[in-house]
Formats: C-alpha cells, structure tokens, sequence
C-alpha cells in the first residue's frame, strides 16, 4: 500500500474543529469567564465552556484512535534533527495538553457540584476571593491552559515556517484532497 500524501479526512475535520473549540476556549476561559463574577449570571457562559471543553475531550480521543488506525503520511522534517524531535514532542503536548484540560476540567466539575449545569440546572458557584481555585484540579487547569498557548503558538510558528520560509506545502497534509 502507497504511503499517503495527506491525513485521512476524518484525521483533517477533527484537528481543525479541535483546533477553533480550543482556541475558542482558552480565549473564552481567559477572557470572559474569569471576569464574570460566581453567581447566576455565570451559569450559561461556565456550561458552554464545560460543554465546549467535553467536545474538544471527546473529539482528542477520537483523533488518536483514528491517528493509530489510518495510514499516515512520511514524516516530515524540518532540516534539521533537534527541530524534528522538538516538532514530535510539541504534538505529544498538544495532545497532553488537551486530554488535561479537558480531564482537569472534570476534575473541577465533579469536585464543585457543577455538572449539573450541562443541563441547564442552577447549582451553587464557590464564593470568596479564591472562587474555584479551593478545587485542587483547578490550579492544573490554570497551568495546562498557559502551557497550552506556548505549545500552539509552536506549532503554529512551525506550520508557517514550512508553508512560507521552506515552501514544503506541508500545510496541504493537514488538508482535504487526494489522499
């Protein structure tokens, strides 16, 4: 069998919805919902993102079944060694990164009584100047999502260094057409 030219089109359609809903949410987490005080007004923004964030959760473990189960494309290089083994490691972080968001995420909900909220049912927001931060898997969170921006804004930085600075097209993989 020929080894594809691109990722399998299930492969493509998950990483960008994946990509958009954590962007989305990371921006939304940092932006938004830390400026919105804990009472009833929080509850429609907060179970978007819990909602936004099990999707993204879902769709990662649907993308490494479907990575370890579709013919992948030849390796791709850089030029040189050190940047190829930093490019294997920033995807290993990618994916870390969004199973640990997603799972301190979880971690957040269950410990504070908020999945309720998933269906559309009040609950009881933690008060005090501390807010969340009295759930121990919310300091992860925090850490997760600032460690998150550093490995996408990688991974971008390389994306663009192949498309414009090598002009590998390296971008057309991750992208539909004949595989």
């Amino acid at each position: 069998m020929l080894q594809p030219k691109r990722y399998h089109p299930t492969l493509v359609t998950i990483h960008w919805l994946s990509a958009l809903l954590i962007i989305m949410n990371l921006a939304f987490g940092l932006a938004v919902l830390i400026n919105i005080p804990n009472d009833a007004t929080k509850f429609m923004p907060l179970a978007n993102h819990m909602t936004f964030g099990l999707i993204v959760l879902v769709l990662t473990v649907a993308r490494i079944i479907v990575r370890a189960t579709t013919p992948q494309p030849a390796p791709a290089t850089s030029g040189n060694p050190y940047l190829d083994k930093l490019a294997i490691l920033v995807h290993v972080l990618l994916y870390a990164g969004a199973l640990g968001m997603g799972f301190s995420g979880l971690g957040i909900a269950f410990a504070s009584g908020i999945m309720p909220l998933l269906a559309g049912q009040p609950v009881s927001l933690p008060q005090g100047p501390e807010g969340f931060y009295i759930y121990p898997p919310r300091m992860g969170h925090d850490l997760v999502s600032y460690l998150l921006y550093l490995v996408i804004a990688m991974h971008v930085g390389a994306a663009l260094f192949h498309q414009f600075i090598r002009r590998d097209n390296l971008l057309s993989r991750m992208w539909f057409g004949k595989r």
